[in-house]
């Protein structure tokens, strides 16, 4: 059977309640049972004490004298609450009873050496009795003296009260459920709102929010976080759709520039030379395509994590060298000078392959940007185990700062339009920082230069 979420919660009260209310009605019962049965014991040490001034013995005789005890009318008919006395000797050979015994025989333990007090039955009705052993100067039992008392009121209030509990238990439930039921459907009353306003969100609304309710509880919490992750969920699709626009955009730009080359070639016949030109251009414009679908096939790969993380000891030093070999050509173009202030000792265990790529991202994005005849420095901190990669380039605008790491984002017009790039290196090298526990932050002035910081955890 499944049930709704208002009437789980009524049914879960009411089993918390079942169980309570049962506790405090077996503790009220057990109170009133202990305290009937109390008050007859009591009443029962008072008689014993009355009749037994009124005994004498000698050696193991018991001698009974004439008392008015004997006399009362409690002990010479059977009333609604009457008392019945019992007194038999050493041997279990009964002395005296109450004349409202009639022929019964209270009921007897001859083995007991001490007071007891016990339930018994005569006739039809149910009697409290103690048995009290008649010890003589020398300690022997020589006696004992039964004393009963009606036990029907007190038998009839706990079972009045007995079955008054056994009612009043289910209709509490009952009425406990119904009440319980009544106020969840009152507390998820905001949840069905919130329900209500996320049915209505879609792609088309995403921008929309669920309402806010009054008090700020876990209810204003759960909002709150849903509308957190609507706000994310919008920016996610907003980046696909940019990132959708951009990679079109850049796609077509090598495709235009390699239809308009060859359409040229096409317009009439040309020297040797001149195709020879024109086919380097859009073999150019072919290997700048392919490596942009390389990093955005890469990035994919990243964020899909279908990579896997190899850990080794890495040689800083070492690293940087082989890489800085890879852009030998473009720093002699540019006279650009590689500074490596790395101990050749410092390394990490880290996995060397996705290092690789981003460090070869950051120290191209510096050799790209930087100016002619410049430096690039590479500082290793050994305190805080810290990797700095410093340009002398134009910087980035304070505006742009924030941007730097999303996909296609370049800032052309304050660095260079003319610099080769897809936009990617960057966000490709943030992706695998991050993949890697890497700390990859960024420091820029427009004029000074920019510097990247690799840390390590």
């Amino acid at each position: 059977m499944k049930l709704s979420f208002r009437n789980r919660i009524a049914l879960l009260s009411a089993i918390a309640s079942a169980i309570t209310i049962g506790l405090v009605f077996l503790v009220v019962y057990r109170v009133v049972h202990v305290t009937a049965y109390r008050h007859l014991d009591e009443d029962i040490l008072l008689e014993k004490e009355e009749v037994l001034s009124n005994i004498r013995w000698s050696g193991d005789s018991i001698i009974l004298e004439q008392m008015p005890e004997w006399e009362e009318n409690e002990h010479q008919q059977i009333e609604v609450n009457p008392t019945f006395l019992q007194l038999v000797d050493g041997g279990g050979e009964l002395l005296f009873r109450t004349a409202n015994l009639q022929k019964d025989i209270l009921l007897f333990d001859p083995k007991l050496s001490s007071d007891g007090f016990f339930n018994s039955r005569i006739g039809s009705q149910r009697i409290r009795q103690g048995q009290f052993p008649i010890q003589n100067e020398q300690g022997e039992i020589i006696g004992h003296l039964t004393v009963g008392i009606s036990q029907e009121e007190s038998a009839i209030v706990l079972h009045n009260l007995l079955t008054t509990l056994w009612i009043a238990f289910p209709l509490l439930l009952v009425v406990l459920f119904l009440a319980t039921s009544l106020a969840a459907s009152k507390g998820i009353a905001p949840v069905k709102k919130l329900i209500q306003a996320a049915a209505g969100i879609s792609e088309v609304n995403i921008n929309a929010r669920l309402p806010l309710p009054e008090n700020k509880d876990e209810i204003y919490q759960l909002a709150t976080t849903i509308n957190e992750l609507l706000h994310r969920v919008e920016s996610g699709m907003q980046r696909e759709k940019q990132f959708t626009a951009d990679a079109s955009h850049e796609i077509r730009t090598p495709l235009t520039a390699i239809r308009g080359t060859l359409e040229v070639l096409l317009r009439k016949q040309r020297e040797p030379a001149q195709y020879e030109e024109k086919i380097r251009r859009v073999i150019g414009e072919v290997d700048r395509l392919s490596a942009m679908l390389d990093q955005l096939l890469q990035l994919a790969r990243f964020e899909n994590g279908s990579v896997s993380v190899f850990p080794s000891q890495v040689f800083v030093y070492p690293l940087l060298r082989s890489l800085s070999e890879k852009w030998q050509t473009l720093m002699q173009q540019k006279n650009i000078s590689l500074n490596l202030n790395i101990p050749p000792e410092a390394n990490w265990t880290t996995d060397v392959a996705l290092l690789e790529i981003v460090l070869d991202n950051l120290l191209g994005n510096a050799i790209k940007y930087g100016h002619s005849g410049g430096q690039i420095d590479c500082i290793w901190r050994e305190e805080n185990a810290t990797l700095t990669l410093r340009d002398n380039g134009p910087g980035i605008p304070e505006e742009h700062l924030s941007h730097v790491f999303d996909r296609f984002y370049r800032v052309d017009d304050a660095r260079s339009a003319a610099v080769p790039g897809t936009g990617l290196g960057l966000p490709l090298a943030k992706k695998l920082a991050d993949l890697l526990g890497l700390r990859l932050s960024l420091h820029s002035r427009v004029g000074e230069g920019t510097s990247f910081e690799l840390g390590f955890p």
